[in-house]
């Protein structure tokens, strides 16, 4: 697939990339973890997981992306994650909107140089009835390596435990 175009609709309509998100298009693509991805915090047992990544566009100055994380052993949904991921015009400034099944909505903001993503937490709200402790921060790094496989890792902080590293995962560009 030219990773410049992406499809659109039931027919598979081919847009061209918007100017504005060249920068990011390094990212664009279908991705799943080879090896579980890592998860820790001092408040949780650690844990490993499998996870799906897609990231597309429409045409518009934006990214879409959707996160699908599940059990490596018995293959249960686990996190799910959706955004839309906005470059500010001619900078190098970015913005991620993302909503997840935990009941946390963020906006992070941060920058993209070369082909890598870094982005820290600006807003981050939660349903009434989330689980505590609450989150207050989120860090993450998305970063092509150069073996071309895209790492993600992601600090959190909550009510109780300062800014430490939750999780980190290494993807694999599906064909």
């Amino acid at each position: 697939m030219d990773h410049r175009r992406a499809g659109s609709g039931c027919g598979r309509v081919f847009v061209h990339l918007n100017p504005a998100i060249e920068p990011l298009s390094w990212m664009l693509g279908s991705w799943i973890s080879e090896a579980p991805g890592k998860g820790c915090y001092p408040t949780i047992k650690p844990f490993q997981y499998m996870e799906e990544v897609q990231v597309t566009h429409v045409g518009q100055p934006m990214l879409n992306i959707a996160f699908n994380g599940f059990n490596p052993e018995t293959k249960k949904p686990m996190h799910r994650e959706c955004g839309f991921i906005r470059i500010k015009p001619g900078t190098n400034k970015v913005a991620f909107i993302s909503a997840q099944n935990t009941g946390i909505v963020e906006i992070e903001e941060g920058e993209v140089k070369d082909q890598e993503l870094t982005l820290s937490s600006q807003s981050v709200a939660r349903m009434s009835f989330a689980k505590e402790p609450h989150v207050k921060q989120i860090t993450r790094t998305f970063k092509l390596t150069e073996e071309r496989k895209l790492e993600q890792t992601v600090f959190m902080a909550t009510d109780d435990q300062p800014l430490l590293q939750h999780l980190h995962i290494t993807y694999t560009r599906s064909p």
